[in-house]
């Protein structure tokens, strides 16, 4: 039988909300990527070049820490990853999860939510730093209508 886990990150509850409703769509679990260090509204002010945010994108190899692994990993066939558009890609802490797992043979589906960025780089991105996922097309995802795309895209 297969599984599903709907991984996210949220700083501001956006991408949150987007990974509730895919997750109920198709009956999966729910996993957020957490960093050890939560984000205070200081780190997340990306005018302050100074902030950690900005900090962490201005690194390509800084990877956060996450709080807590996912359990179980390798009963996940299908694994969506949500997240923020962070200077047109991924922030660093999605990096740090699709980094520490073994993603041979899983399929991997990413969204993504943004005030005004596209998803192209980030899934560029993605896919150089999971290489052995089995990737679809992923979407962003701003409003409604992300259960009825994911119910879609998660069919074989």
């Amino acid at each position: 039988m297969s599984k599903t886990l709907v991984a996210y990150f949220s700083a501001s509850g956006v991408t949150a909300r987007t990974a509730k409703e895919i997750a109920e769509a198709v009956g999966g679990d729910l996993y957020e990527i957490r960093p050890a260090q939560p984000y205070t509204s200081a780190d997340l002010n990306w005018m302050d070049k100074k902030s950690r945010s900005t900090l962490e994108m201005n690194d390509p190899a800084c990877r956060p820490a996450i709080a807590e692994p996912v359990e179980h990993m390798e009963q996940y066939d299908t694994v969506f990853v949500g997240f923020p558009i962070w200077w047109y890609v991924e922030p660093r802490i999605v990096d740090t999860f699709l980094e520490g797992y073994d993603f041979s043979g899983k399929t991997v589906i990413p969204f993504a939510t943004s005030g005004g960025s596209g998803i192209g780089k980030a899934e560029e991105s993605l896919r150089a730093h999971c290489p052995k996922a089995g990737w679809k097309k992923g979407r962003l995802l701003n409003g409604s209508g992300a259960g009825d795309w994911a119910r879609q895209t998660a069919q074989p």
